[in-house]
């Protein structure tokens, strides 16, 4: 972990777009932003998922920013979803940057007339670009480290 005892307003500006560029995904994606969401997106971007882990092949990879449009659509089969943005961490490299985040996703649906949650914890191992000084992902792998699925019950308001 780096020690950063100063920094220039460059890399914080830096840091602080990438950050937003973490939580802008996670918006977009909770509000089913599907053309939002692959705006943050390099033209050529690689989009990767593994649900079996980081160690394991990919479950399929993406080519380009409008093979996103049925990914991020298939958010739309959930009737409420939540990302929670933890932890993460970026290499800055001039114009061009790594980095690691965490999230804690939960997907609400319904199935066979039961209400369900998915909750997943994700990683993203990215790699970013800054283009006309505005910062995209120019390559983003997900990886699904576990998930769980259970009931959930509709929680009674306070009186």
């Amino acid at each position: 972990m780096a020690v950063h005892t100063e920094i220039t307003p460059t890399e914080a500006a830096d840091r602080l777009a990438l950050r937003e560029l973490f939580d802008a995904y996670a918006h977009c994606a909770d509000r089913r932003d599907a053309t939002g969401q692959k705006a943050l997106f390099t033209d050529d971007t690689v989009f990767a998922v593994y649900m079996d882990g980081a160690e394991s092949d990919a479950t399929y990879v993406l080519h380009g920013r409008q093979a996103l449009t049925p990914v991020f659509a298939d958010l739309n089969r959930y009737e409420m979803t939540t990302h929670f943005n933890g932890q993460s961490t970026i290499d800055l490299d001039g114009e061009r940057a790594t980095g690691e985040s965490y999230t804690i996703a939960h997907h609400l649906y319904t199935e066979d007339g039961e209400r369900k949650i998915m909750v997943a914890s994700l990683r993203y191992l990215d790699t970013f670009a800054k283009i006309d000084g505005t910062w995209y992902f120019a390559e983003r792998k997900l990886v699904l480290d576990w998930s769980e699925t259970r009931p959930s019950s509709p929680g009674v308001p306070p009186n």
